[in-house]
């Protein structure tokens, strides 16, 4: 598990302001997601939440353990 950390904060070193952009980007949108089944107003947004966050999360993958590599 160490060294995965370590991985990951070594990718993270390298990161450029858009995709500090983009992790923020999937964290709010999980927020939202959370958000969406305790509260109506989001309710009918939920299947594009899921996309962005699916798409944003896919991205952050990629950047970190693809381009990003030691």
């Amino acid at each position: 598990m160490r060294r995965y950390i370590e991985y990951a904060m070594g990718a993270a070193r390298k990161y450029t302001v858009w995709d500090f952009a983009w992790l923020k980007v999937t964290l709010i949108t999980l927020g939202i997601l959370l958000g969406t089944y305790f509260a109506d107003f989001f309710l009918h947004y939920t299947s594009v939440l899921w996309i962005i966050f699916a798409a944003s999360y896919l991205f952050i993958l990629y950047r970190t353990f693809v381009v990003h590599r030691h």
